[in-house]
């Protein structure tokens, strides 16, 4: 996660809670029993060692997963495949490389709201450190002095040029693709990688937390096809009863907030896939080219309508879903694409097709000791295993085994199945049930093997177990004054983040803060001030049925229920008893000195800037202004560089991976670029690369990992 000290809402900031006056007078008796040498395990309970909390895991996934050995396997070379994206080089990986994080400095820049570059004059700048912190004041410590500087620039994550998905072709790692003139992302008119909105998030630890992504937009609830959880009705996978049958059926994976947000990038035409605009329908709809009206029917033809079988679907909602399609249909011409703002995108079965016909990590070297791939490695680089092999190895054969294929219009959406053909190979709109699944195979094999990344040796955590000489004596006493000035009240438990999963489902997903007016918060998400309310909605923001992510938000809307399966804990009073407008998820502290640039905005370069931020109470309100000296400060940053795990720094297991080269900018600068006459078509220019090598190390780790703007 990008990394807060505390994320206090303005309800907190006039006073300290008595919990952190509670947890100051614990501490200061932990000073003494430590400074006489004895045990303190027993005094810090509500901190344990990370190690001590029970790793979030589905309590269905056995439905899916046969083997989880073979799943991580699979989720660590689907992560880590330059395969996967559109352009054959962009993969998970390529933004979450650097201690889970992203470390690139070079056309790293989003300009945000105003459309404009404020840091350089244009994409693909090489940033300095006197281009931070974004608010810059005249006195660090006070935040009504002269403001130097003030940009809505964010440090984000170069992805991918843009362009226009065409197809796939299968044996191909590139997609078949339309370069697009962008208006943004160019260097005198020459296309560069775009970048994404938000600051990358690291995904380290990050399966401890109950939703994920700075907005909350990663359900808790995996659907098997995209981020957004029971809140997509019309979400639905195959599934093959037998071989002869495939059934539609709506799955409700719990605990599985890193497969929802694992299946969103490939949909994404910043991060790693191309715009595309095809036509999906969730059930077999018979509609002619001609026809205005559409019938829903299971795979038998049998209208949906009550006492039908469709898997995990009332009779009450197959009706609702038939009205609705029927009323989506009218807006559907016969060769027209539909230009509706709401476009259901759904990745798996074109990347499925794709990468079912590719060697995993064909480009990639893989180390013979990694900890995971070692005895998968094939000389000089690739796996000897297949990708069809591997989903087989990983999960129940009703998820991918039948003698069916799918066929879908393109124009319209229209599904048909039949019986797979042996003297022909499938058509590009033909799928095998492996292929339509991908993304219930993608997402859940994702989830796995970023379960097994997890940070629970840092010297905080050997203190926490009761090794009192593991942090230093200014390490101590910054863990003291991070107790004392409330910073515990958003990086709460062994986890350091109130967005838990143990947090939330301890307080409920929405709760109360604890001082008038006490306004109902989504629990884990915080207002601080990072930038003016309302540049960035936060968890405020809409998903693509326009319903807001903030869940107390939806509670008062009466639609907490149908969206989130479950009843809200309670209901607020009205939009004004609600702090969701640039609230952001509380992220986990671990790691946190090797994952800069900081907050949603990558709007501060260093540890002793954010301390800076919350010593003056924030950039634009929301914190109350900390009584810290800069031997207090010091003190704090000092702790938290006791939040390291030194296998995550030298990439040792479970943190070390194959080979990977990572875009890195392109040759020049925001003032001129080299122009790649391969890659150039359709009347557009394309920047040429710079492409990073991070080389493959095994279980014993590498070279330790530099630090942004090393």
């Amino acid at each position: 996660m990008v990394h807060r000290i505390s994320n206090l809402t303005i309800a907190r900031v006039n006073k300290l809670s008595r919990r952190s006056k509670k947890l100051t007078a614990i501490t200061s008796l932990v000073m003494v029993i430590i400074f006489a040498g004895n045990s303190v395990s027993a005094q810090l309970a509500p901190f344990g060692p990370l190690s001590s909390v029970t790793v979030p895991r589905p309590d269905n996934i056995n439905n899916f997963i046969k083997d989880k050995t073979a799943a991580i396997a699979l989720g660590k070379t689907l992560f880590w495949d330059m395969q996967v994206g559109s352009d054959g080089i962009q993969s998970c990986a390529s933004c979450h490389f650097n201690a889970g994080a992203d470390s690139r400095s070079k056309n790293q820049i989003q300009p945000s709201q105003n459309n404009s570059f404020d840091i350089a004059s244009g994409p693909n700048y090489q940033l300095v450190p006197g281009d931070y912190p974004f608010h810059q004041l005249e006195n660090v410590d006070d935040r009504s002095s002269t403001v130097l500087r003030s940009v809505d620039d964010v440090t984000s994550s170069q992805g991918v040029f843009r362009k226009k998905f065409v197809d796939v072709e299968p044996g191909s790692a590139e997609d078949v693709t339309t370069p697009l003139n962008d208006t943004t992302f160019n260097v005198n008119g020459v296309n560069v990688r775009r970048v994404t909105r938000r600051n990358t998030p690291s995904v380290i630890n990050a399966v401890f937390n109950f939703r994920n992504l700075w907005d909350g937009k990663a359900q808790n609830t995996f659907n098997g096809v995209n981020a957004l959880g029971l809140r997509d009705r019309r979400a639905f996978v195959l599934k093959a009863p037998n071989k002869r049958q495939l059934k539609d059926v709506r799955v409700k994976i719990n605990n599985a907030s890193l497969a929802s947000q694992a299946v969103g990038p490939p949909l994404n035409s910043f991060e790693i896939g191309a715009e595309n605009d095809e036509v999906i329908a969730p059930f077999v709809v018979n509609l002619d080219e001609s026809e205005e009206n559409v019938e829903v029917l299971t795979e038998e033809g049998a209208l949906i309508e009550k006492g039908s079988a469709v898997e995990g679907v009332s009779a009450e909602e197959s009706l609702e879903l038939t009205k609705q399609l029927k009323q989506d249909a009218t807006k559907i011409q016969p060769i027209e694409q539909p230009k509706r703002r709401r476009r259901f995108k759904r990745f798996g079965r074109k990347l499925g097709k794709k990468l079912l016909a590719v060697t995993p990590l064909n480009k990639q070297v893989v180390a013979s000791d990694d900890s995971v791939l070692g005895g998968l490695s094939k000389s000089p680089t690739g796996l000897n295993k297949s990708y069809e092999r591997m989903v087989k190895d990983a999960f129940r054969r009703k998820w991918w085994d039948s003698n069916l294929a799918i066929r879908i219009n393109p124009k319209n959406g229209r599904r048909r199945f039949f019986r797979k053909p042996k003297n022909r190979p499938l058509k590009t709109n033909e799928y095998t049930l492996m292929e339509y699944n991908f993304a219930l195979f993608f997402g859940l094999a994702v989830q796995e093997y970023e379960s097994t990344l997890i940070s629970d040796q840092t010297p905080f955590d050997e203190f926490l177990a009761g090794n009192t000489s593991a942090m230093t004596a200014d390490q101590i006493q910054g863990f003291q004054l991070f107790q004392r000035n409330g910073c515990v009240n958003c990086h709460i438990g062994s986890e350091l983040t109130a967005a838990s999963v143990s947090n939330v489902n301890s307080k409920g997903r929405i709760e109360r803060d604890i001082f008038p007016p006490q306004p109902a918060l989504d629990t884990g998400f915080f207002a601080i001030g990072v930038r003016p309310s309302g540049e960035d909605p936060g968890v405020a923001g809409k998903d693509e049925f326009d319903n807001s992510f903030s869940e107390a938000t939806l509670a008062l809307e009466g639609k907490f229920k149908k969206l989130l399966g479950e009843e809200p804990p309670f209901v607020p009073n009205s939009t004004g008893d609600i702090v969701a407008t640039s609230a952001f998820k509380t992220p986990g502290l671990r790691n946190v000195e090797l994952t800069a640039p900081y907050f949603h905005n990558g709007g501060q370069s260093t540890l002793e800037q954010v301390v800076d931020f919350y010593k003056r109470g924030g950039n634009f309100g929301g914190l109350r202004e900390l009584n810290l000296t800069q031997d207090d400060k010091d003190k704090v940053v000092a702790f938290l560089k006791a939040l390291t795990d030194e296998r995550v720094r030298n990439q040792q297991a479970p943190f070390d991976h194959p080979q990977i080269f990572i875009p890195n900018g392109h040759p020049n600068d925001e003032n001129s670029v080299v122009v790649d006459s391969g890659a150039s078509s359709n009347g557009v220019q394309q920047a040429e690369d710079n492409l990073l090598e991070i080389p493959a190390v095994g279980r014993n780790g590498g070279t330790p990992l530099a630090k942004f703007l090393e």
